[in-house]
């Protein structure tokens, strides 16, 4: 049993609203939380029906300018339907200047706007899965040992225009360094050069949960193989709109983009430290 469900079983009231939902997780914005009810209780979250395992487990996630509070509902096995508000702590987030970009990266020209258009659509197909199986609770740990380049949520200035923020992680390393799954999944897109990102991974880690996996040199694995942690998807690079060989490495629950420096500890010396779930 998972590290996380058994301190919340521990914990459980024994009263006469034991249904009430148990949550562990960061409530922040761009925080990944996790919760327990009753089998058979259903529960829904930022305009979604949430998926609930057999054992009663869910995941629901923050985006990086979630509101303070927000409500969660659940309908009990009696059909009882009750909501609770949860609090969301605000973050301050950093400017990031970018200079040095090909022109083309920052006003792309309207000879690439269809595939730029064409490449969001098979992105944004992945984000909307809501697969079965929570293949996320092997945990997470860092994907490869680099240099923190680029943090979460930071606003982007690039080649001094404001663009949108910054929603992954970045890892420098040197070019061909080996890139590794973060967790178990499932590969949901393997492309060897989209317009913005080049080589990119996606991974469907189940329950909504997705990871992206950007400016690859190659790409070793093949849509629809499943990968477990720590198995090598690609190799760095600096594909796609980069300045420098670098990792571009995102976490996302649906449309909310997550901060995947949240469920990690320092990085380690060796990649075989994570952080249980």
């Amino acid at each position: 049993m998972r590290l996380w469900l058994i301190v919340l079983l521990a914990i459980w009231p024994l009263s006469a609203h034991a249904e009430a939902p148990l949550l562990s997780g960061d409530f922040v914005q761009g925080g990944l939380v996790h919760g327990h009810v009753s089998p058979g209780t259903e529960v829904e979250f930022d305009g979604r029906s949430v998926r609930v395992g057999a054992d009663g487990s869910f995941i629901i996630g923050f985006g990086r300018d979630f509101p303070g509070l927000a409500p969660l509902y659940w309908r009990e096995p009696n059909g009882e339907r009750r909501s609770r508000n949860l609090k969301i702590k605000a973050r301050k987030y950093k400017i990031q200047r970018i200079d040095g970009l090909p022109k083309k990266f920052v006003t792309p020209p309207k000879a690439v706007l269809a595939r730029i258009r064409r490449e969001n659509k098979g992105i944004a197909a992945v984000r909307r899965l809501d697969s079965v199986a929570p293949w996320f609770e092997s945990g997470f740990k860092w994907p490869l040992k680099g240099r923190v380049s680029g943090v979460y949520g930071s606003q982007r200035i690039l080649n001094g225009k404001p663009r949108r923020p910054h929603y992954g992680l970045d890892i420098a390393a040197k070019t061909g360094t080996p890139v590794h799954a973060s967790t178990d999944g499932k590969v949901a897109l393997a492309e060897d050069d989209l317009y913005y990102t080049g080589g990119t991974v996606m991974l469907d880690h189940g329950h909504g949960l997705t990871s992206v996996y950007s400016h690859l040199h190659s790409v070793t694995v093949k849509a629809g193989q499943f990968v477990r942690q720590g198995k090598q998807i690609g190799t760095l690079g600096m594909t796609g709109r980069a300045t420098g060989p670098h990792l571009d490495w995102r976490l996302n629950w649906f449309k909310q983009r997550l901060d995947p420096g949240l469920l990690l500890g320092p990085m380690p010396k060796q990649s075989t430290v994570k952080k249980r779930l």
